[in-house]
């Protein structure tokens, strides 16, 4: 199916990538939204209130380390905003080198004296040690798939001659460091599966350097691409290069904060130094533009989408690769909707859009007709998101989400409906794989308590078989899945799934961790977390709440999240954990809250805007200030979903749920583990920097207000198996004390 990289897609890689290159990752994403528990692990005693209490006060204000107040104020439009800790944004500076050091001394030193904190890496561990298989690429009779034995840092990438053969190692990342920070970040296979070319990141940064490797003798060739981020590879049929997209060489260190603009489009031959690439695309009076560049399988068409920042619409623009002298074409321009290219039949391109159809359909666009009123629907748009739709075996795999959750569909290339793809249960289609002449599809499918498990489908009539299962040291049967709806603040009737121990009572009295994100139209749907575990088996509720802005409805949902609108988000996520209270899952003393990234900025919001509802938060990595967020890396891409303080409507509504700006001195907030990473080049870390420091002064209650500052890492993809553990442990540990949960014992 064709690669679909898009920067609305780059928060949440961490669950996009649950199986392949990156599935470590699935429990960055989950870790700080997951469960600890261990199966023949004994509990202790609950704790009693006052207890607690007691525990909540083993730091006072007076331990924070002292962070400098500037006099520094910025005018947005008339109105004067202090920034008083605006030296925070650089992470290198001498000043922020010593806070850095001694917030950490004190995180350290905090997480060390928690006594549960050992058996939960340890239970931890035990789950995370089980194999993990990547959905396997054909290139004929070859076949090239990802495993991971169970702990290693990075997956290992093998290949073999047949679906039966012995495999063979063809590159393992976890040679190229000694702290497993360098990871296998993406990878295109030339049709004749004879050459790899495949993308390295270094300690979690976005930024990748591209190598050529010779199948057959698992060597590197002397190919050596750099300055590339925000893009994949794809190769010309006589697999003599590749195109792909880059920018230009940042300036000497703004590696990690400098601003992203001007993408090119380029093609690199085999064999030929960077410095001769050629050139295929740029707009030079288009400075947020983006370009994704993918060869039809027949090789005869070079489809460029372009996008522009992290909004949905894009245009198709191609490059007949037949015609040596050929010019770019704007095949669909305006930017009125989404369109991604799914395949061909000659001149004919399948487009997977929202254009007149906000939960997608596909559609048939003739280049040598392309005027819109030509265009012809082939797959109609249904009650349930059309998510994605490829081309297998001369037949339609369309991949639908339905109230959160996957199902799939088989269509001949009229569109006609052929048979439904039976699913396992209520899970996810995680990935698919699969080319038109292929006659089988491999995908994987999850659920909250199935580790992902890789299928393969024969086209032609529909029988499926398992190609690889893992096993994980627990059952499944032990713990329970459930959807519910509930209303939001405004009566919208919104999603949550709810995992628990089977037999849980309802006394109000259980430990839960509610996770969400509502953002650039991505849904949050059932995802599989060795970590979550762990949560689950210490007796703890997992909620999971789809909230407004995400992608699971269509694009309604998620405009109604998104600008002006995006307090919908805030009070649809604030909704869920009244639900949680008024229905007695748990209680505020009980309840902590998390997510990442654009999650980050959702539990930063609800953290300043309800500071009495919830017993823990945990915000990881997130967009803390947005009054200058755009102004950092690919920041400015977030305009379409945010706004920008840039714009006087704008700043009014930001200003207004920023969650930096909304810390008010006096205020007892709750025990608050934030989380970020010295190399993050997505969301900078100054974001948490500043917000950690602004709350450590304003915290006027008992609870601990802590920084966990990870280094060598990034903002989560490819993060080492080492680190992901150490980090959960210690999430985990702080909410055992945070929210006086039971502690864990020997094994029984």
């Amino acid at each position: 199916m064709p690669s679909r990289l898009r920067l609305s897609h780059l928060f949440r890689l961490e669950l996009l990538a649950c199986v392949g290159l990156l599935t470590a990752a699935c429990d960055r994403q989950s870790s700080p939204a997951t469960k600890v528990q261990s199966s023949g692990v004994a509990e202790a005693p609950a704790t009693d209130d006052k207890a607690t209490d007691a525990k909540a006060t083993d730091i006072s204000t007076n331990s924070y380390p002292t962070a400098r107040k500037s006099d520094h104020t910025d005018d947005y439009h008339g109105t004067k905003v202090a920034d008083p800790y605006r030296w925070l944004e650089d992470p290198d500076s001498a000043e922020s080198r010593a806070w850095i050091a001694a917030e950490n001394k004190l995180t350290t030193g905090f997480l060390a004296e928690i006594p549960q904190r050992e058996a939960i890496r340890k239970r931890l561990t035990k789950l995370w040690d089980y194999e993990k298989f990547g959905v396997p690429t054909l290139r004929g009779e070859k076949i090239f798939y990802t495993h991971n034995d169970g702990l290693q840092n990075q997956s290992v990438l093998y290949t073999a001659e047949s679906l039966g053969g012995p495999p063979r190692e063809l590159l393992d990342p976890n040679t190229l460091s000694k702290d497993g920070t360098v990871a296998l970040s993406g990878m295109a296979i030339s049709d004749d599966g004879k050459l790899l070319a495949y993308g390295l990141a270094t300690a979690g940064s976005d930024w990748q350097e591209w190598r050529v490797r010779d199948v057959a003798t698992a060597k590197d060739l002397s190919d050596h691409l750099k300055w590339i981020k925000f893009s994949g590879a794809s190769w010309t049929p006589d697999n003599k290069g590749f195109f792909y997209s880059r920018y230009a060489e940042p300036k000497e260190k703004s590696e990690l904060t400098g601003v992203n603009y001007f993408q090119k489009l380029y093609y690199h031959k085999i064999g030929t130094p960077q410095s001769e690439d050629r050139l295929v695309y740029e707009r030079p009076d288009e400075k947020e533009w983006s370009f994704d560049g993918t060869v039809s399988e027949d090789g005869h068409w070079l489809v460029i989408q372009i996008r522009r920042g992290t909004g949905e619409k894009n245009q198709i623009f191609y490059l007949d690769l037949t015609k040596p002298d050929a010019k770019v074409v704007e095949l669909v321009t305006g930017f009125d909707a989404a369109y991604t290219f799914v395949g061909n039949e000659g001149g004919v391109f399948w487009l997977h859009t929202d254009s007149d159809a906000e939960r997608y359909r596909l559609i048939a666009v003739d280049t040598a007709a392309p005027d819109r009123k030509q265009w012809k629907e082939v797959i109609p748009q249904a009650e349930a998101v059309l998510q994605e739709v490829g081309v297998v075996g001369d037949r339609f795999l369309a991949n639908y989400l339905i109230d959160a959750h996957s199902q799939a569909k088989v269509f001949d290339l009229t569109g006609h409906f052929e048979r439904d793809l039976t699913l396992p249960g209520l899970g996810t289609v995680l990935q698919v794989s699969g080319r038109r002449e292929d006659k089988d599809a491999f995908y994987a499918f999850a659920s909250f308590t199935s580790p992902p498990s890789i299928y393969r489908y024969r086209m032609a009539d529909g029988e499926t078989s398992i190609f690889r299962q893992p096993k994980v040291d627990f059952d499944p049967a032990n713990f329970e899945t459930k959807q519910i709806f509930y209303k939001s603040k405004d009566g919208t009737r919104v999603p949550m799934f709810l995992v628990f121990k089977k037999g849980l009572s309802l006394d109000g009295d259980n430990p839960t961790l509610l996770y969400g994100y509502g953002g650039f139209n991505n849904p949050l749907p059932p995802a599989f977390s060795a970590s979550r575990i762990a949560w689950l088996e210490m007796g703890g509720v997992y909620a999971q709440a789809n909230l407004r802005g995400g992608g699971e409805y269509g694009r309604a949902w998620h405009e109604a999240g998104t600008r002006e609108r995006k307090q919908n988000v805030f009070d649809d996520f604030i909704a869920a954990a009244e639900w949680l209270i008024s229905e007695r899952y748990t209680s505020t003393k009980r309840l902590a809250i998390t997510g990442r990234s654009n999650g980050g900025l959702l539990v930063g919001a609800a953290l300043t805007q309800r500071p009495d509802l919830f017993g823990a938060a945990l915000p990881a990595v997130g967009v803390m200030d947005m009054l200058r967020f755009h102004k950092f890396t690919i920041g400015w891409a977030w305009v379409d979903d945010y706004g920008s303080s840039d714009n006087a409507e704008d700043f009014k509504f930001l200003r207004a749920y920023s969650p930096l700006h909304n810390i008010k001195p006096g205020v007892k907030y709750p025990a608050t583990l934030i989380t970020t990473a010295d190399h993050d080049d997505r969301v900078v870390p100054g974001h948490s920097f500043k917000f950690a420091a602004t709350l450590q002064a304003a915290q006027a209650g008992p609870a601990p207000i802590l920084i966990r500052i990870e280094t060598s890492a990034g903002h989560g993809a490819g993060t080492p198996t080492a680190k992901l553990i150490d980090e959960v442990a210690d999430t985990y540990a702080f909410l055992v004390k945070a929210l006086g949960m039971p502690g864990i014992g020997s094994s029984e």
